[in-house]
């Protein structure tokens, strides 16, 4: 059995179309929307493709009209584009956003898999990084072979007491200054960690009638080109909790 899995969308549909794995199934993390000029376009791929799919922090706070302030970094762009994305998107998308469970269990070729966006203990919120010491205390009591997570838009695969934890890292916005899409391939057990070129410029394109802030839609931009904004922090004058694991759920 062939598993995609892909998280981290964040509204761009080029990078997640230029994704052209073969699969069996299709497994999403959830933050399909906010940040990027197509959030409808991702959801309806997410309809069309995944096999099951769980809320993150972003498809949370669209489906509950969840208002951000911030000055700077993530929780600037995030508080900029939140009402685009909402006003883009129709009422029966936003429903589907807001119908995604938090958490799912399934089993997979004979595997037991957990999907969580951010971690098992706060499904949508908290910040785990690629550590084992992190990990292992999140893990106590739980009886599967992979833990799948997203959220941190850091790619890894780590090995914690017999239990695979993976994160295929952002499909649509890069945080570590590389512009490519990554995503995870799970087959037979084996994990690959991917990257995919895809047409940066059709992003970039889209952004110019999405967001009228320049300011906003500059930084965006030296995020898909793969510089600016990059780690868990906003890098530049001021430094700016990332939203991701500050930003009010509602």
């Amino acid at each position: 059995m062939r598993i995609l899995v892909v998280t981290d969308i964040h509204g761009n549909r080029a990078a997640l179309e230029a994704i052209r794995e073969p699969f069996d199934v299709c497994l999403c993390l959830g933050d399909i929307v906010d940040y990027g000029p197509e959030p409808g376009a991702c959801i309806e791929w997410v309809r069309a493709n995944a096999t099951h799919t769980v809320r993150g922090n972003h498809d949370h706070g669209v489906a509950q009209n969840v208002t951000v302030q911030g000055a700077a970094g993530f929780r600037y762009l995030t508080a900029v584009t939140r009402p685009l994305t909402i006003q883009s998107l129709t009422p029966e998308q936003r429903r589907f956003l807001a119908d995604l469970p938090t958490s799912r269990m399934l089993t997979l070729g004979g595997k037991r898999f957990l999907l969580v966006h951010a971690s098992p203990r706060d499904p949508m919120d908290e910040y785990t990084l690629a550590e084992a010491t992190q990990w292992a205390p999140l893990l106590q009591g739980l009886y599967v072979d992979f833990v799948l997570v997203g959220h941190t838009h850091q790619l890894y695969s780590l090995d914690v007491n017999g239990i695979t934890v993976v994160n295929p890292g952002s499909v649509g916005l890069t945080r570590n200054g590389d512009p490519r899409a990554a995503y995870a391939v799970i087959e037979n057990g084996k994990v690959e960690l991917k990257r995919v070129e895809y047409p940066v410029e059709e992003t970039i394109a889209a952004l110019e009638g999405f967001v009228s802030d320049p300011h906003a839609r500059q930084l965006l931009t030296d995020i898909y080109q793969g510089r600016g904004l990059v780690g868990r922090w906003a890098v530049g004058k001021t430094a700016d909790a990332d939203d991701s694991s500050t930003e009010p759920t509602g």
